[in-house]
């Protein structure tokens, strides 16, 4: 998956994804439980599952990280699995801006 960077501008333009989501007709509170203990254990699983067999899972994961959406199920990610590939994906940024600034120094 190749996580790219995303104006907070562009999120309109960005919407076409989500006419393809196999969540767009349910209920958005599934995808927001309260806690992650209890029955939110079961919520998020539920939630889970329908990511599981959603044809632009990927793109919704995108748009999660890119955009920090720091609450909720988004891309069959929690908020805690998203802050893990959140800081992979900024460490990725930084080694490639630094990779960069060196390739313009080097010439």
């Amino acid at each position: 998956m190749a996580i790219t960077m995303e104006s907070p501008r562009s999120w309109d333009a960005s919407i076409e994804w989500r006419r393809e989501a196999a969540c767009k007709d349910l209920d958005p509170n599934l995808f927001f439980p309260i806690g992650v203990t209890g029955p939110a254990v079961d919520q998020i699983a539920a939630a889970k599952s329908i990511c599981n067999q959603c044809p632009v899972r990927g793109e919704c994961l995108d748009f999660a990280i890119t955009t920090n959406q720091e609450f909720g199920v988004w891309g069959g990610t929690t908020e805690d699995e998203r802050r893990v590939l959140r800081r992979q994906w900024r460490a990725r940024i930084r080694r490639e801006r630094a990779a960069a600034a060196a390739a313009v120094a080097a010439s």
